[in-house]
């Protein structure tokens, strides 16, 4: 964690792993099995080849560690996170080769789906896939992409009310009232939208790419996107021809997408290289790239923490809230409110932080009549005349070159005026008046240029999952499941279990957990492997679909697994 920028350590969290109970394990085996047992006909090949060279076990909950230090071979690591993290970080820790894992685990009630991001999503859906050297560089390209990409304020707003929403859901703790009050609160935040940033489309292409991707013959797609690599139930669903499969293409940023619904339709990769082919041509349509008036009216309808880039290679770091155009419509001048930063090469320039242009900045841009750098004194009267029509007059107090590689000066003032038309942009009583020199806008990107010495320019408190508070029967529940574990490690050493001690736990759980279907579906299958008499075991399990119709297809796939051989 230590080498990471300070801005993105406050959302790595330790992987406790002792918090995990012996339910964990066994809603994580459950899973794990059941996702192997479909997953080795109708994923992608790289799927399975991952799962091995990631390290992670069907038996237990992985530790993120060991994870990590098997992506390293790939050029990857992965870190732990809690719950869900802006959508920004989690681009740029990509960008630095990090996956981020939540190390949250579900629920046994939220078995085959969790509105929170969880460790099964992320390491039995994510990693293992990055294995594969391809699909690993489209990643990467795709996280340089996200990260230049233009947030808006009304997304950083969105943000905020899912991951409010997810918490609460996860949160036994939560009452009826405080989840119907972040579902409503939700739904307010989304049909206030007005309309679809940059990061938003990228979102989009990340959803039905790296999260609902197909991939392969339009006819018999084979799934890569993590969210349906761990959920069996999302991923039959996905094949089925309920579902329209669609050729990939750009298309697919003007298709949104509900969270808490099986997706009516989804995209199909030829292969991983078309995934960087259709990122490309995203790209091409960004502020990054267009830069000019394009830029930057993407850049006031955010009304968000922008930078804006001149063709010196000067970078302006703020809240963008107008600009002036010229007779030709082309940029003249630049206003900000709020604290700005003025940096070059993606570092702050000295004396030029948030917290000295802390309530707001302009500067002209474009060409000056007549002018010359070396003609300018220190301590004169200084006029500039921009071909726009705006008009910079002051007493000379500083010429600060940034590089002496390029054009990137700053001048400053005192006593200054700028006036175009008949609008006054700066007086002297407001003090220093700073300029940038640059005859152009050449790029408009996302967040700030110099981020670490920016600081914190959003709303985001990384936030913690408390830890659950356990009840004495959900204790010695967990320790049911525990003694199952301690018997099938012993029965792996050993190879063999006597029927008498299967069926001793038989009557403890029935006497005290007769419903909880979990803990019979793994007595099942160790007397299946043992050779024992199973149908005490099974007949329960029966007796419970027919009386438990929520739980019932998890009880019918349970005694179908403890069947198979893993």
């Amino acid at each position: 964690m230590e080498r990471l920028p300070s801005h993105l350590q406050k959302y790595i969290v330790k992987q406790d792993y002792e918090k995990y109970t012996a339910l964990d394990h066994a809603v994580w085996r459950y899973i794990l099995r059941q996702l192997k047992s479909y997953l080795s006909v109708h994923a992608h090949a790289s799927y399975l080849e991952g799962l091995e060279k990631t390290g992670i076990d069907i038996e237990q909950i992985p530790r993120i560690e060991n994870i990590s230090a098997h992506l390293e071979k790939f050029g990857w690591r992965a870190l732990p996170v809690s719950g869900f993290i802006p959508p920004a970080a989690f681009m740029e820790l990509q960008s630095l080769s990090v996956l981020p894992i939540a190390s949250d685990m579900r629920s046994l009630d939220h078995l085959l789906y969790t509105p929170a991001p969880d460790i099964v999503h992320e390491a039995a859906g994510h990693a293992p896939i990055i294995a594969d050297p391809e699909y690993a560089e489209y990643l990467k390209q795709y996280a340089q992409v996200a990260k230049k990409a233009i947030i808006s304020k009304e997304d950083l707003e969105l943000y905020e009310a899912i991951r409010e929403l997810s918490d609460v859901k996860e949160n036994p703790a939560s009452t009826p009232e405080e989840i119907k009050a972040s579902d409503e609160k939700l739904v307010r935040v989304s049909k206030s939208i007005s309309f679809t940033s940059e990061a938003s489309e990228l979102s989009r292409m990340n959803w039905w790419t790296a999260e609902y991707g197909l991939i392969g013959d339009i006819k018999k797609p084979k799934i890569f996107g993590a969210g349906l690599l761990s959920s069996v139930g999302e991923s039959q669903w996905c094949l089925s021809d309920n579902v329209k499969k669609i050729p990939l293409s750009l298309a697919c940023i003007h298709q949104s997408y509900d969270i808490t619904e099986p997706q009516p339709q989804l995209y199909v990769a030829r292969d991983f290289k078309h995934l960087s082919e259709v990122l490309e041509e995203l790209s091409e349509t960004m502020a990054y790239k267009l830069g000019g008036r394009q830029g930057l009216d993407k850049a006031v309808q955010a009304e968000s923490v922008n930078t804006v880039e001149l063709n010196t290679g000067l970078q302006i770091s703020g809240t963008l809230k107008k600009y002036l155009t010229d007779a030709k419509g082309q940029p003249a001048y630049l206003q900000f409110v709020g604290p700005t930063q003025l940096c070059f090469a993606d570092r702050e320039i000295e004396g030029h932080a948030n917290t000295y242009h802390k309530d707001g900045y302009g500067t002209p841009v474009g060409n000056i009549l007549n002018f010359s750098l070396e003609s300018l004194q220190i301590g004169q009267i200084a006029s500039l005349n921009y071909e726009s029509g705006v008009q910079v007059s002051g007493r000379l107090t500083q010429i600060q070159k940034v590089s002496e590689t390029s054009k990137a000066v700053v001048l400053s003032f005192e006593n200054a005026t700028a006036q175009f038309k008949d609008e006054i942009l700066f007086r002297p009583e407001w003090g220093i008046y700073d300029i940038v020199l640059g005859e152009d806008v050449s790029s408009v990107f996302g967040g700030p240029a110099d981020r670490v010495a920016y600081g914190e320019f959003d709303d985001f408190v990384a936030k913690r999952v408390p830890p659950p508070q356990y009840s004495e029967n959900q204790k010695k529940l967990f320790s049911f499941y525990q003694k199952l574990r301690d018997l099938r490690a012993d029965f792996k050493k050993s190879g063999s279990i006597s029927a008498s001690t299967l069926q001793e736990q038989f009557q403890t759980f029935k006497a005290h957990s007769a419903n909880e279907w979990l803990l019979f579906v793994e007595l099942l299958e160790m007397a299946i492997k043992a050779g024992l008499a199973e149908d005490d075991f099974k007949n329960h399990l029966q007796s419970l679909a027919a009386q438990n119709t929520k739980h019932r297809p998890l009880i019918e796939e349970g005694i179908k697994l403890a069947y198979e051989k893993f």
